[in-house]
């Protein structure tokens, strides 16, 4: 079993990159493994962890085709919509509550 580098935070050398930082870029790890570890101490809890990988592996970012758009509107207009009224929200609603806040709390909608 191989052990990855860890590298404490901001001190990472050149040419590694998180995946935020490689989508930035245009670019995805493309199947790669981790490569290093980014460790930031907390006072109270374990490090914050953060994985990076290759820059000279990784791969360009897939285009967005029409189905993957389609589907993608399809999935985000599921988000918005309200299981109870069937409106959209015009926004993603929290799942916490479920449903729109209209219709978690009624009687404060009609107080107002």
């Amino acid at each position: 079993m191989s052990t990855i580098p860890v590298y404490r935070w901001r001190l990472a050398p050149e040419g590694y990159a998180t995946r935020r930082q490689l989508r930035t870029l245009g670019l995805r790890p493309g199947g790669q493994d981790v490569a290093a570890e980014l460790q930031r101490p907390r006072r109270r809890r374990g490090p914050l962890v953060a994985y990076l990988y290759r820059i000279d592996r990784a791969k360009p970012v897939r285009p967005m085709t029409p189905g993957r758009a389609t589907a993608l509107a399809k999935a985000m207009l599921a988000r918005r919509t309200c299981p109870k009224c069937r409106r959209d929200a015009g926004y993603c609603i929290s799942t916490s509550l479920g449903m729109c806040p209209a219709c978690a709390y009624p009687e404060e909608q009609r107080a107002a």
